[in-house]
């Protein structure tokens, strides 16, 4: 079957010379929730932003459900992968939550009154509906983390690409998020530097240090595997139990 996503073979240098990914293979089921670990610098970044066109690799190349990330397909590739970035306020710019929120079908072409349908859908999925109406710059962090998943909800991903989804989160906002990204099913790559996250949301991991994956396997597996951490400058928190 046709994967959701495959990555083969991908490399990429910025124009300074600085090679940030180094051959990168990579096949997502449809389906499938995985986390993308690594320290600063590895190339998790670079590799997202290939994803939905954003960067173009020098070797190599992307599929996203079969269809190629080239320049003719990239609007049709924007709508596929929707991408979270890690602050909401890169996403959050309009006066109000609705508005944000048809930002994205609207420019895909969605129109009224299946646009109006779109957001309230979305919305409801994040449980923010009822605050349709108010400035995303009023709202909570939390919150607006979840008006900044409605806004890719509202153009119908195929999948899911959050980058760091539980930074600066309290602990209650930091679990109700899980629990909505699970209730979801939808296809998720998570980028996270939060272990912890990574084994509650995500079966599978894969470990990229240097421009390349070094590990893929079951999550619970590779956070046992404390040589493995160690050697890519990745730590579980103090007293965390895998058991």
């Amino acid at each position: 079957m046709t994967p959701a996503l495959a990555v083969k073979d991908l490399e990429y240098r910025y124009p300074d010379g600085h090679r940030a990914l180094a051959g990168v293979n990579l096949r997502v089921e449809a389906g499938e929730r995985v986390a993308v670990l690594g320290p600063n610098g590895a190339g998790k970044t670079t590799l997202v932003l290939h994803l939905n066109g954003v960067l173009t690799g020098n070797r190599g190349h992307v599929e996203v459900a079969g269809l190629p990330v080239v320049k003719r397909t990239l609007k049709e590739i924007r709508r596929r992968v929707g991408v979270v970035f890690q602050d909401p306020d890169d996403q959050l710019f309009m006066q109000t939550v609705a508005d944000d929120v048809a930002f994205g079908p609207r420019n895909f072409g969605v129109v009224e009154p299946e646009l109006s349908g779109r957001v309230r859908a979305a919305l409801e999925s994040v449980g923010m509906a009822e605050q349709a109406g108010r400035s995303p710059m009023h709202l909570s962090v939390g919150q607006r983390r979840r008006v900044a998943l409605a806004t890719v909800l509202a153009s119908d991903p195929d999948i899911l690409v959050l980058d760091e989804p539980s930074a600066n989160l309290e602990p209650v906002a930091r679990k109700e998020l899980a629990e909505l990204l699970i209730t979801l099913g939808r296809t998720t790559l998570m980028v996270t530097h939060d272990l912890a996250y990574a084994l509650q949301l995500c079966p599978r991991s894969v470990l990229i240090d240097n421009g390349a994956v070094v590990a893929d396997g079951p999550t619970r597996e590779l956070l046992a595997d404390r040589d493995l951490l160690a050697a890519h400058r990745l730590e579980l928190p103090w007293g965390f139990r895998l058991d």
